[in-house]
């Protein structure tokens, strides 16, 4: 079975700017799911559990592509692994929302959820999301978590090797410079564009809008940049 991931480096689910990227995810949902209808489960943890952002998710997936959703919720609530397995068991994707993303990881890892995750992922469940949520599954990520507006280098889960930086596009001349000055072989995926990675490689990309990038800045020099 597959493990697969799509990381998607930004852009607003709400105003539908990520459109053509949550269509292709629909599109691998209903596959998966076969004569089932499709389930997608939403993780809102980086943003401290929000529930108007699930609310855009459901308006999206719900009401244009007919996928059957769901929310785990963790943040300042009793834990209940039996029911939140039980929720995790019906997915046929994960979408993990942004925000913040240390905070995240860390909440999953003393609940235990990142357990589920990681099961749900080993057996073949299409893994999702948006900066935090795309940011998260790598070795090493370009965040703002602990002081927002000041950028640094951070731990993720090391589900996949490597370093990343989401909103590229935004973030381009510092990520950059980061990249070059430790001779960094890195990925700056953009706003409305996704990285699609199966069995921790990274094998296309996915475009609503913007670019993903491979950045080599081995020589110190400068950083070489390829289109994926």
């Amino acid at each position: 079975m597959k493990k697969r991931i799509i990381a998607l480096g930004g852009g607003e689910l709400k105003s539908r700017e990520t459109l053509k990227i949550d269509e292709y995810i629909a599109k691998e949902a209903k596959a998966r799911a076969g004569e089932r209808r499709a389930m997608g489960l939403f993780l809102p943890t980086a943003s401290h559990d929000c529930m108007p952002y699930y609310n855009s998710f459901h308006k999206i997936y719900t009401g244009l592509f007919d996928i059957k959703t769901d929310v785990a919720l963790t943040v300042n609530r009793d834990w209940d692994e039996e029911k939140m397995r039980a929720k995790f068991e019906k997915a046929d994707f994960l979408y993990v929302g942004g925000g913040d993303t240390v905070f995240m990881i860390e909440e999953w890892k003393r609940t235990g959820m990142v357990e589920l995750i990681k099961e749900a992922y080993e057996r073949g469940v299409l893994l999702c999301g948006l900066s935090a949520g795309a940011i998260c599954w790598f070795e090493d990520m370009y965040s703002d978590s602990v002081i927002e507006g000041e950028y640094s280098m951070y731990r993720g889960l090391g589900w996949v090797k490597g370093k990343i930086s989401p909103h590229y596009n935004e973030r381009m001349l510092d990520f950059d410079e980061i990249v070059r000055y430790n001779r960094y072989c890195a990925w700056g995926v953009e706003n409305c564009a996704a990285l699609e990675i199966e069995d921790g490689t990274p094998v296309r990309s996915v475009l609503g809008g913007g670019k993903v990038w491979y950045l080599d800045g081995t020589d110190g020099e400068r950083v070489k940049k390829t289109e994926f």
